[in-house]
């Protein structure tokens, strides 16, 4: 075990978010005692990290920005910069404030060193208009970084003011624990599970997932229960119908991967989901027409019953159907109940 005092210099020289996420991770005591420990002014950018919720842009953000005036000279800048003779990691524009600490337009690198010395940052500067809020959700983030192509980006709060910035190694962090949940999800887990958990705490939060497979295992039973004598007569069915479920599944899993990704990226909205649905549904209904001629034709040429091709070629024609629906409709209404 670390002493509060020993955390609080390991933090030394560390991203504002990524102390602020260690301290996330310790105890409350513990937290306190590190922050109390640290100089005022890292001390208090980290608890300005730490006001803000996690999943946040306040919560992802980092407080080291190098800010300007606009009614300075282009040459006044570059000498400032050289006195600080280190930037901060992905520095590709300096922001613009007023005397009142509003970001009013940001200053690119590559603009600051192609301009003469004499301009003004204020003729030159860009506008700040696609600045984030501080309470803008981390996927929303990730998504206007996916779109605009951003190295970095500014974080003001409801009035306007400064607070931070937001850097391209904060929103890959993002999209990875995105893709991790989702992944997990699939799977029926946790993505807080850790890999090597104690036995009994994995064992416990899997069994809720599997008790739920075993019910909808019963209900399929059930069904297959009511057509008993039926299966009794004719054995081949018995034989067969596990090739429909086993097709269906595998359908239905190539859908869910699918949306699930979409949704976590924010590629499927309102806007979309409908024109997502009709693709599917029509993959569905393409797909079922092939594998139920394809089906069908062999159970008729290995059994000689043609009544028996027709049933398999219906169900199989049905299921990847039904499959390509509900891979959309289930993913798109459990994440509309969060």
């Amino acid at each position: 075990k670390m002493a509060p005092e020993d955390l609080a210099e390991a933090t030394e020289g560390m991203d504002t978010d990524d102390v602020a996420y260690v301290l996330r991770s310790l105890p409350d005591d513990l937290s306190r005692e590190v922050l109390s420990q640290m100089d005022s002014a890292d001390r208090a950018r980290v608890e300005t990290a730490l006001s803000y919720p996690e999943d946040t842009a306040g919560g992802l953000m980092n407080t080291d920005v190098i800010t300007i005036r606009g009614d300075v000279d282009v040459d006044v800048v570059l000498r400032y910069l050289r006195m600080k003779g280190e930037l901060p990691e992905a520095t590709d524009a300096l922001y613009v404030i007023d005397d009142e600490s509003k970001l009013i337009g940001e200053l690119p690198i590559t603009t600051l060193i192609t301009t003469q010395p004499d301009v003004k940052i204020i003729d030159v500067m860009e506008d700040a208009d696609d600045a984030i809020t501080v309470d803008t959700s981390d996927s929303d983030v990730a998504s206007l970084f996916e779109r605009r192509n951003w190295v970095s980006a500014p974080v003001v709060d409801e009035n306007q003011h400064l607070v931070g910035r937001i850097t391209i190694d904060d929103v890959v962090d993002v999209i990875r624990e995105d893709a991790e949940h989702s992944m997990m999800s699939m799977a029926g887990m946790d993505d807080d599970e850790d890999t090597f958990a104690p036995v009994f705490k994995s064992a416990r939060k899997r069994s809720v997932w599997l008790g739920a497979n075993v019910l909808a295992a019963l209900a399929a039973a059930s069904v297959s229960n009511m057509f008993e004598a039926t299966l009794d007569q004719m054995a081949a069915i018995a034989v067969l119908m596990t090739i429909v479920p086993s097709m269906g599944g595998v359908a239905g899993n190539q859908t869910v991967a699918l949306v699930i990704r979409g949704l976590a990226l924010g590629h499927i909205g309102d806007s979309n989901k409908r024109e997502l649905l009709m693709k599917e549904a029509a993959i569905g209904l393409l797909n079922g027409i092939m594998w139920a001629l394809i089906i069908g034709g062999i159970v008729v040429v290995w059994k000689g019953n043609w009544m028996l091709g027709g049933i398999n070629s219906a169900a199989m024609l049905t299921n990847l159907f039904v499959a390509g629906v509900a891979g959309v409709t289930i993913p798109v209404l459990l994440k509309k109940m969060n």
